[in-house]
């Protein structure tokens, strides 16, 4: 039962395959970031988006900022 666990398995078995070539893809973290900074807001969008009514309003703000 030991080798079928995952620990087991990170720890001991090499990696197969291989990591994509290239720069990484951007994230969805990365995006916001991206799009507030674009607006001018320097908050933190995590603390943000715990606001559901803020966030809203910021994501009726950035769409009509992009797509006049």
């Amino acid at each position: 039962m030991g080798e079928r666990r995952v620990l087991y398995r990170v720890l001991v078995r090499k990696p197969e395959g291989k990591r994509p070539l290239g720069r990484p893809r951007r994230r969805f973290e990365d995006n916001n970031k991206i799009d507030l900074q674009r607006v001018g807001w320097d908050m933190d969008w995590i603390e943000l988006a715990q606001d559901r009514y803020r966030w809203r309003a910021l994501v009726i703000g950035v769409i009509k900022f992009q797509f006049p």
